[in-house]
């Protein structure tokens, strides 16, 4: 038997031991800091800090919008009826006067209708006229008619009543007696049937007239709003004003409720602006809003509020409580700053841009020290332009980190130098 063979052991490569070297390195100092990482901190120079003293004092809800200036009444000017346009009697941005003609549309369809309306009235008119003057010929016929039949009853009664003596006397027989007595029965009866007959017929042909009158009045109410709608051709100016956005060309279709221009009234100015519709339910009538306009102070007031809501926005009206400032103009955009609610004493902290990283969670609070800064959850409730109201996590006096945390990660400490 041949004698084993020593098999040497080979030595790891330098660069396999520096590898292995780094991976351990590596995870020990992911150890480190999982397990340090509630003490960690970070050195940061106090002037590139924002530092705010936490107060109680008076504080109003409010939120910034965004106003533009309109005239105080404006007028939208609609076609009612649809048409082709005819004439244009004023230009885009003139001022007109109520009543003034703006333009006139022609429309055949509706001068037809009016045609055959006029037609049907003058038939109508034409019958009922033909009707009544039946209606007095028959009636002179019955009466007539009812003056032969008494005539001839007054005659056949004073010879009954002779001849009735003359029976009683017995100067005549029975037979020539009951003779004249039938007559006279007759013409009795006779007289009584044509005096119904003729009240039934005067009856019936004045209910036929009245009907005709009625339909008649109906055709000629027809007429008159036809012949009304001819006079929505002429669109005119409902107000004074300054007429804008009139774009018109001659020749033109227009359809019936197109817009063709508004009229602004020019003796004053109010404001519309937009708001999120997150404060739809909290906008009331009545809110007070604030701007500056030239180095002053003015104050506006809500007066309408449009519940539309559109692109997650919905619009209010708002007016100057007093007078409106010289130099305003419209068009003008205006910063306003509009009250959500009374004035109340709250416990506050400025606003800044540490809420963009904590949504109001937490802060970094300042040790009375001022050589070091930690973290601190707290509750922040109503808001305004400049400050937040406090409602726990934070005491009168302390002082609170409120520039950006964008930098700070999840730092539990600051090191203040």
């Amino acid at each position: 038997m041949g004698m084993d063979k020593i098999i040497k052991r080979k030595k790891w490569p330098l660069k396999r031991v520096v590898l292995y070297a780094s991976v351990g390195l590596a995870v020990g100092l992911v150890l480190i800091m999982l397990i340090t990482g509630r003490e960690s901190s970070l050195n940061i120079k106090k002037e590139r800090l924002t530092i705010s003293a936490v107060f109680f004092g008076p504080f109003q809800e409010d939120i910034p919008i965004i106003g533009n200036v309109l005239p105080i009444d404006t007028r939208y000017l609609d076609t009612i009826e649809g048409g082709v346009v005819e004439k244009i009697y004023v230009e885009n941005g003139v001022m007109v006067k109520r009543g003034d003609s703006i333009l006139t549309l022609s429309n055949t369809d509706l001068l037809i209708n009016i045609m055959r309306s006029e037609a049907e009235v003058n038939r109508a008119s034409n019958d009922l006229r033909a009707t009544r003057l039946s209606l007095e010929q028959n009636r002179l016929r019955l009466e007539t008619q009812l003056t032969e039949v008494d005539f001839d009853l007054r005659k056949q009664k004073r010879l009954y009543e002779r001849n009735k003596i003359l029976y009683k006397e017995g100067l005549i027989s029975k037979e020539e007696y009951e003779n004249i007595k039938d007559q006279y029965d007759y013409l009795v009866k006779k007289r009584q049937l044509t005096n119904e007959s003729q009240k039934t017929d005067l009856f019936f042909q004045k209910q036929q007239i009245s009907q005709m009158g009625k339909s008649l009045q109906r055709m000629q109410k027809n007429l008159e709003l036809v012949k009304q709608r001819q006079e929505n051709l002429t669109i005119q100016a409902p107000i004074d004003g300054l007429l804008t956005s009139f774009k018109a060309e001659i020749g033109e279709s227009i359809p019936s409720g197109e817009r063709i221009g508004k009229l602004d009234v020019m003796e004053g100015f109010k404001v519309r602006a937009e708001i999120d519709e997150h404060y739809l339910n909290r906008i009331e009538v009545g809110r007070i809003g604030t701007f500056d306009f030239a180095e002053k102070n003015h104050t506006l007031i809500t007066t309408k509020i449009y519940q539309e809501v559109k692109d997650g926005k919905f619009e209010v009206d708002l007016i100057f409580k007093n007078s409106e400032p010289p130099g305003i103009r419209r068009g003008q955009t205006l910063h306003i700053k509009l009250a959500l609610s009374e004035t109340q004493e709250a416990l506050q902290l400025s606003r800044g841009g540490f809420y963009q990283s904590t949504g109001g969670n937490w802060v970094y609070v300042v040790d009375p020290s001022g050589e070091f800064a930690t973290k601190r959850d707290i509750q922040l409730n109503r808001q305004n332009t400049r400050f937040f109201e406090v409602m726990k996590g934070l005491e009168i006096g302390e002082k609170v980190i409120t520039s950006s945390y964008e930098n700070f990660g999840n730092i539990e400490r600051l090191n203040l130098k």
